[in-house]
């Protein structure tokens, strides 16, 4: 069990944020404000705080490798083909995303179909008794 008092939680962590803030901002006394603007000169380069591990040399840029052919490609098909093969592999996921639509969406339909039926049941069969 937890032996500590829940009411003495809430000030044990203001303390210790306290004391956190402490020994990380020694210089600042106040946080600073929005309005405060900062010099881009003053903020310090990542080069300016860890050296280069590799002082010996300096870096080259890679260069681009060359376009390598796919590995199994297929025949050369015909622009019009392959764009009615796309077309017809797009309008068959387009097929089956609209039925998992309806498909989720045929329980509440048929709800509230039930629903209005037994609410307008009533009033239908007591004029259908008049006739």
């Amino acid at each position: 069990m937890d032996s500590n008092n829940p009411k003495e939680k809430p000030a044990q962590l203001l303390s210790d944020l306290e004391s956190i803030r402490q020994l990380l901002e020694p210089a600042m006394a106040e946080p600073p404000l929005l309005t405060d603007s900062i010099d881009p000169r003053n903020i310090p380069l990542l080069s300016d705080i860890v050296p280069p591990a590799f002082s010996e040399r300096p870096l080259q840029p890679i260069p681009p490798q060359p376009a390598a052919p796919p590995r199994h490609a297929p025949a050369a098909r015909p622009p019009s083909l392959e764009l009615n093969r796309l077309e017809g592999e797009l309008r068959i996921a387009a097929e089956l995303i609209l039925q998992d639509v309806i498909d989720d969406f045929v329980p509440q339909i048929e709800a509230e179909l039930r629903r209005r039926l037994e609410e307008h049941l009533p009033g239908i069969l007591s004029t259908r008794k008049q006739t």
